[in-house]
């Protein structure tokens, strides 16, 4: 069973089925009879989307771009795959991410030692690498064409230094991967949705990302197309906000430094359930009806992954 959403403008919503429903999509675009696909969630991904790509009457020839946003395996994981399924293929990464797409050793090896061999297996499996001839990595600003319609790539750096996100002159949206932060569909509510940003391990460069915000924001976007999670409709609206909480985060981070060093084990737990509160009184501002288990269920992974990230960040 397959989660899909026709979203209009010949773009249709896949749930990748990490790790929990909502999670994370994928985004399958077609124009005139060619087919890109945007973010490829993990080995588990790959069925899916053949499933879905066989819904809509597509046939997997007609798939001419793979274009994660950028390496992290929950949006680039099943790459090597889909890459081996699908003849006439380009993957389309960024030019700091290439090398770990024609070569993923390292890149399975650090997720190795962050998750643990055995649950590095279970979710992400073997990375398999992708032929140097098959990619093409765009300059900032290049376009590419798909069917009649132009794809712009920016690269924007920040969350991580492999990233770009790509404008849609269709749809008028920007596929935001994790620069314009997460914003989970049960956190969405009459005040409309709940946006979260994301400072990941081990790129995270807080000045470049708020500079890419802006860099978005230039091209007055209509929405954006979250990797977590979904359409998010009027961005200029929730741009200030997240830029703030790139400062109040940093903050938070070099206060609590003054109490307990960065590289101490207590440090990161310490952000971490200072992050909760933090966003715990957020939501109760924007209203939400989930209880406070709930709603720490659904944002409790990425505040460690953000402690994760400021912990690196202060250490370097």
């Amino acid at each position: 069973m397959i989660n899909t959403l026709d979203l209009g403008w010949g773009i249709t919503q896949l749930d990748t089925a990490f790790q929990r429903p909502n999670m994370a999509a994928c985004y399958i675009m077609q124009d005139a009879g060619e087919v890109a696909i945007i973010e490829t969630g993990t080995k588990d991904t790959v069925p899916l989307i053949f499933a879905c790509l066989q819904q809509l009457g597509l046939k997997p020839e007609q798939v001419k771009y793979i274009i994660p946003t950028h390496v992290h395996l929950d949006h680039a994981g099943g790459v090597g795959r889909l890459m081996q399924q699908l003849p006439n293929a380009t993957l389309v990464v960024h030019e700091k991410g290439a090398r770990h797409m024609i070569d993923p050793s390292k890149l399975q090896a650090g997720a190795s030692a962050v998750y643990g061999e055995a649950e590095f297996n279970k979710t992400y499996g073997d990375l398999l690498p992708v032929a140097k001839e098959r990619i093409i990595s765009p300059l900032d600003n290049e376009q590419l064409t798909l069917g009649q319609r132009t794809l712009t790539f920016l690269d924007t750096p920040g969350h991580a230094r492999h990233h770009f996100c790509v404008y849609d002159e269709v749809s008028q949206g920007f596929f935001s991967g994790d620069t314009f932060g997460l914003a989970y569909q049960e956190l969405t509510n009459e005040n409309g949705a709940f946006l979260m940003v994301t400072t990941t391990p081990v790129q995270f460069d807080p000045d470049a990302l708020k500079n890419s915000i802006d860099k978005l924001m230039a091209m007055q976007p209509q929405r954006m197309f979250l990797t977590h999670y979904g359409v998010l409709e009027n961005p200029q609206a929730l741009a200030a906000d997240l830029a703030s909480q790139v400062d109040t985060l940093v903050a938070m981070a070099q206060q609590l430094a003054k109490d307990i060093a960065p590289s101490d084990s207590a440090y990161t737990a310490q952000l971490q359930r200072n992050f909760l509160s933090f966003f715990l009184n957020k939501l109760k501002v924007h209203g939400c009806q989930l209880t406070v288990d709930e709603q720490t269920a659904v944002i409790n992974t990425d505040l460690l992954l953000n402690a994760q990230g400021l912990q690196v960040w202060m250490s370097q």
